[in-house]
């Protein structure tokens, strides 16, 4: 197969179905409508409830909703083949990725920017609410240890990736203040900000910062506590919106050199298909259908991306209309992303395991890739290395230069996953003691950031990435299903569109639910894993039996019993 082919069909499936299919769920489901004041200018509060620039909230809610998944789980999923992978990203994100976002953010939005867990209970049972926060709450204690070991990974890997992050906190601090308190012109703001970026990442790239994996896990821990309860425009907005930046540089960068490189004759030289089951999750051979949920985290569709939409986006959404670009855009931004991985390690990966002496080759691919690929530490490595080796042949970069742009990539918009699983942690910890009659000194912003960041690390500190990330991976795209569940009952009783629109929202709900129920149940059974990653997974699946219970105890309602709704 060749580089330029892929990257074209993907950009021609994006575009397409942005409009055609999402305008279609604009104007006929949601019904969006510009003059219909959101919960940001209804109740805005100068700290959660804050209208935000489109493409401001865009920028917070792909680098949010992004993190290291779509780059990661693509990038492991590669033990498969490249064909396997790449079909479920582009079919996941147009049926049931992009329309999972777009109505969690929008549904949030008609519920005065409530969270999806709320909504779910509002539209089913006090007792489904409750469920659904525990579920959510547990999910998010694994999100903050996967993407912890992913960081730290990629800081010890790349020096250079450390220096540069931790100064573009500091430089979106600084945008913050010119935007929002001294309140300079939007335009010059952005250019100063970038300007500082590209210093900062030259700045790492001249003084590298090294330190072991577990000091770079304690200063995570310290980092997140403290951003998670920062107001958003001090450093969540303005980091996400020059984290577009970075964005749109590397997939403009990335898509082009693929292209450049097909031209030049650039073909996979990774498999299109090794065997139905691989050797990935926990390094056993994993069949393709159910556990392919349990490596794509992201890149295909997400639950995380929901509890994001209905927990900080659906607060700074300024007008209706620019939920699309922001809700259903940003799934696709993401599954674009994700083909730029597949393509880039398919072209190149055996290259790059060729020059740090690893051995796989496509004999052995199957049952090597994924073991060696976490061995050796380069799971966001693999990508980086490829996607530098492209850029190279294709315009003459430097690869050491476009390789440590491509781990900065990663870690600002993991970085970023962290601390905002930590703010909507914080909110599901303080909801669920409030539902509870809990004591006053558990709601706490800090006390109930400090809990959820200890639990997660605690698990990041020593455990079994292979282990982990199934397990982060399988909680998260069973929330997908619930919400996508939520959603069309919002769909069905409440919107109730013409014709078969609520069909599109339940039947991807039902197939989601189905596969990643069980997939969880075989890695139970077959992978068996340490104590606290079977407790979550176990609590995760009798939550999840419940929660569908409930929904289809609601489904059965006649729609005129949520006419007030």
């Amino acid at each position: 197969m060749n580089s330029a082919v892929v990257i074209l069909i993907a950009a021609a499936i994006y575009v397409g179905m942005y409009f055609t299919y999402g305008k279609a769920l604009q104007n006929k489901v949601v019904r969006a409508d510009s003059n219909r004041p959101t919960p940001a200018h209804k109740l805005y509060d100068g700290v959660d409830y804050v209208p935000a620039h489109p493409m401001v909230l865009y920028g917070h809610h792909f680098a949010s909703i992004a993190g290291a998944g779509p780059i990661v789980g693509p990038a492991v999923a590669m033990a498969w083949g490249w064909l396997p992978g790449l079909l479920w990203v582009w079919f996941g994100n147009v049926f049931i990725g992009a329309v999972h976002d777009y109505l969690a953010l929008m549904s949030s939005v008609r519920y005065d920017g409530k969270s999806v867990q709320w909504i779910a209970g509002k539209l089913m049972s006090r007792r489904t609410s409750m469920a659904f926060e525990l579920y959510v709450w547990f999910a998010l204690v694994l999100v903050v240890a996967a993407f912890g070991a992913v960081i730290s990974g990629i800081f010890v890997n790349t020096p250079g990736a450390a220096t540069a992050s931790w100064l573009f906190m500091l430089v979106a601090v600084i945008l913050g203040l010119l935007l929002y308190r001294w309140q300079i012109e939007f335009k010059l703001g952005t250019i100063i900000g970038i300007l500082l970026l590209i210093a900062a990442i030259y700045l790492g790239f001249k003084f590298p910062l090294h330190a072991s994996k577990h000091t770079w896990l304690i200063a995570l821990g310290i980092y997140v506590i403290i951003a998670s309860s920062l107001p958003v425009w001090i450093l969540l907005q303005p980091r996400d919106y020059l984290n577009a930046y970075i964005l749109w540089f590397g997939l403009i960068l990335g898509g082009l050199a693929f292209i450049v490189v097909g031209f030049k004759g650039g073909t996979f030289t990774a498999p299109a298909y090794t065997s139905w089951s691989a050797n990935v999750v926990g390094g056993k051979p994993s069949p393709f259908w159910p556990t392919i949920p349990l490596v794509i985290a992201c890149g295909s569709l997400s639950g995380f991306h929901s509890i994001v939409g209905s927990g900080t986006s659906s607060k700074q959404l300024d007008n209706e209309l620019h939920g699309l670009m922001v809700g259903y855009g940003g799934m696709f931004t993401e599954g674009f992303l994700s083909t730029i991985v597949i393509a880039s390690i398919s072209v190149y990966g055996l290259q790059v395991f060729q020059s740090l002496k690893i051995p796989v080759n496509v004999a052995s691919w199957g049952t090597q890739y994924a073991i060696q690929v976490v061995k050796h530490g380069i799971k966001v490595g693999i990508f980086a290395k490829s996607y530098a080796l492209g850029v190279h042949n294709a315009f003459g970069f430097s690869t050491e230069g476009a390789a440590l742009f491509a781990s900065l990539w990663v870690a600002a918009f993991a970085l970023t996953t962290l601390d905002t699983a930590t703010r909507l942690g914080r909110f599901a910890w303080q909801e669920i003691i409030e539902m509870i009659s809990g004591p006053d000194v558990l709601k706490n912003k800090w006390i109930a950031s400090i809990i959820l960041v200890v639990f997660g690390i605690y698990m990041a500190w020593g455990g079994n990435w292979l282990i982990i990330w199934p397990a982060f991976s399988g909680m998260n795209q069973m929330l997908a299903s619930i919400a996508l569940m939520t959603a069309s009952l919002w769909v069905a009783k409440v919107q109730r569109p013409a014709g078969a629109w609520k069909w599109a929202v339940v039947i991807p709900a039902l197939f989601l639910w189905i596969t990643v129920t069980a997939a969880l149940v075989w890695f139970l059974v077959v992978i068996r894993p340490g104590f606290w990653v079977s407790l979550i997974t176990i609590v995760g699946l009798l939550l999840n039996l419940l929660l569908v219970f409930d929904w289809y105890e609601a489904w059965r309602k006649p729609a005129e019993e949520y006419a007030a709704a």
